[in-house]
């Protein structure tokens, strides 16, 4: 831009023109020479004067900058632009090998790694040549591996390719050093896992449960399932290369391994180890079938909070103690009892007091009057039960809904009630307000009810905290229910493994697993081994009825009407013999046996047993080696 330019400028007709000087920003100077902004001669530039220069600067020096820069880059000549080199893509042709024939390697290797060509092939072969196989007639040194069986259900994750990544290098290398190994495969029928998938499939798919199918209907869709959906982990472990003896294959529920497995129940409970007995189990509503205490999680509140439970529409209160009080029979005396589950309260059949508890000795040995239900309760003394600094110094007793109050009210002769339906609502005996309520609707419909009848003394937060179960099935809230239930008596079994660990017949490596073998068989409890599902080895145990009987097995059963038997036909005979004279038929026990039950056979089952003249099982058990993770050393270990 020139210093100078002609402005021109029409007022009311009036035509002036400038030729004079302009400022850096296109300006007209002033009359006395300065830019507009710039401070008169002798006068002090104010601030917003001397930042309108500076910015006028730096515009200006900019201005000549990108002139200069924009007159190099005119003269300067072009670079000639570098051509791109196409990348070339070799084209591999697919593997023809026939299967389980050796591959041809006098192909022309491609120029970079390739897995879908350099593995094809192999695998097949290995196994058809027998590499794999175990040799029951060897006279080499053995070495024998199971393969846990995973759940048919499922399909490999990281952590499965990391167990048979190290069971394969095992099983290679003792091959090497001569020996002769069986590693072993199988899969587990996962029997709720497994039965609650079908489940959902004929839900989805046709609208229908399985008590619309019918039982017979119901397990051969699941059978149907199996052989469709089921081998997904099979073929994975064959893509990994797994040196597993594939011809010695096993499914939980296959003729020899069911066999086994109805042969381990006769002879168990021939020696009174398996036993039917009623007592509590861990219940979950949303599958309606007892599950076993390792399939129980455990939350811990360190204050109240509210959580969503399955198949209930709102969140629901835990870390809560909540109180009321029972009247004394005939008085207006009353004691004040707190709990963390009202609803339960329908199962009270007494409250237990600590016999030095100065509070309640002059009430010891009367009547409570339970005011929701007709029953009037003892007042018990129990120092093994009640802590007198804690709460109130009061416990009430539901011997039908909870493990401690289950062994005080047989040590008190108490009534057992049991309140819940196996759906979590609850039953008649709660009343016709209650009866098919959830049961935790039915929690804060007790409250409502207690404080009607001004009884209900508040809640507070249960400290220090507590534990709530929940299933790793389902998450749903896990419930102490009475149920009659097949029981297997444990405390013998753990005493012979703990043995053997100690006398060195078992090495648990690393030995720090040692105290968690300890811990767990030191403290064994009875497993119950019912479950209430379809899919799985049915029990082989009949109930008698009598002529003249509704046929079904009543609530109230007698457990000495019950006979083991492989076949009805057998099970009639002994009921015969048992009862004699009388006309009877007998109905096989409705409930599966637990999947551990079955898989805790698994070394040994897939032998031959119990066909002791099995060659196999002459030859390769015991097994050597037990690869597994730490989490199951108590599972099926």
């Amino acid at each position: 831009m020139s210093d100078t330019a002609g402005v021109e400028a029409g007022v009311g007709g009036l035509s002036i023109t400038y030729d004079g000087p302009n400022d850096a920003m296109g300006r007209p100077v002033i009359a006395d020479g300065l830019e507009r902004g710039a401070p008169k001669a002798g006068k002090k530039p104010t601030k917003g004067e001397a930042k309108a220069a500076a910015y006028a600067a730096k515009q200006a020096a900019k201005a000549a900058k990108e002139a200069e820069e924009a007159a190099k880059a005119k003269d300067k000549p072009k670079k000639e632009e570098k051509k791109k080199k196409e990348k070339v893509v070799e084209v591999l042709e697919d593997d023809n090998t026939p299967f389980g024939e050796k591959k041809d390697m006098t192909k022309t290797f491609a120029n970079s790694y390739s897995p879908k060509h350099v593995e094809a092939a192999w695998d097949a072969w290995w196994n058809k040549a027998g590499f794999y196989r175990g040799d029951e007639n060897s006279t080499k040194p053995r070495f024998v591996m199971m393969l846990p069986p995973p759940n048919v259900t499922g399909t490999l994750h990281i952590g499965h390719a990391l167990t048979v990544a190290v069971q394969d290098t095992i099983a290679r290398w003792r091959r090497m050093k001569g020996f002769n190994v069986l590693w072993l495969p199988g899969v587990d029928h996962a029997g709720i896992a497994t039965q609650v998938v079908v489940e959902k499939k004929l839900k989805k798919d046709r609208n229908v449960s399985r008590h619309d199918m019918g039982r017979e209907a119901f397990v051969a869709e699941v059978w149907k399932w199996k052989e469709q959906y089921g081998n997904s982990i099979n073929s994975q472990l064959r893509r990994l290369g797994s040196s597993l003896d594939w011809s010695r294959e096993a499914f939980t529920m296959d003729a020899q391994l069911s066999k086994a497995v109805q042969e381990a129940f006769l002879r168990l409970h021939e020696s009174k180890l398996i036993y039917r007995d009623q007592r509590l189990v861990n219940w979950d509503s949303q599958l309606k079938s007892a599950v076993s205490d390792l399939e129980v999680d455990y939350l811990t509140f360190e204050k109240p909070e509210k959580i969503s439970v399955p198949g209930h529409d709102r969140k629901v209160d835990f870390g809560l103690l909540w109180e009321w009080a029972y009247k004394v029979e005939g008085s207006d005396e009353e004691i004040v009892i707190a709990t963390t589950r009202p609803e339960t309260m329908f199962g009270d059949t007494a409250v237990a007091v600590h016999p030095e508890d100065p509070r309640y000795k002059h009430l010891q040995g009367k009547m409570l009057v339970h005011p929701l239900v007709d029953r009037k309760m003892p007042i018990i003394v129990d120092a093994e039960l009640v802590d007198m600094e804690f709460g109130t110094g009061a416990v009430k007793v539901t011997p039908a809904h909870d493990p401690n109050d289950f062994v005080t009210g047989g040590k008190h002769k108490l009534q057992f009630i049991n309140i819940l339906n196996d759906d979590g609502t609850m039953n008649e005996v709660c009343g016709a307000k209650y009866v098919g309520m959830h049961r935790f609707n039915a929690r804060y419909e007790v409250i409502k009810d207690l404080t009607e009848k001004g009884l209900y003394k508040g809640s507070k937060p249960n400290t220090p905290g507590m534990r709530l179960g929940v299933s790793s099935r389902t998450k749903d809230v896990i419930e102490p229910v009475l149920k009659p239930q097949w029981w297997v008596d444990s405390k013998q079994m753990a005493a012979d493994a703990l043995a053997a660990a100690e006398d060195g017949r078992l090495t648990i490596i690393p030995a720090v697993h040692n105290k968690k073998w300890q811990d767990w068989l030191g403290n064994i409890r009875d497993w119950c081994i019912s479950r209430q599902l379809w899919w799985g080895h049915r029990i082989p145990a009949y109930y008698t009825l009598f002529e003249g009987e509704e046929r079904m097995i009543p609530k109230s059963e007698d457990f000495n009407r019950w006979v083991v038997a492989k076949t009805e036909e057998e099970a009639l005979k002994l009921a015969k013999e048992k009862f004699p004279g009388q006309e009877l038929t007998v109905m096989q026990d409705e409930d599966v046996l637990d999947t551990w039950f079955s898989s805790g056979l698994f070394p040994f089952s897939t032998l031959g047993w119990p066909d002791v003249s099995s060659k196999d099982l002459e030859a390769f058990y015991p097994n050597s080696l037990l690869e597994t993770g730490w989490d199951i050393l108590f599972f099926w270990v």
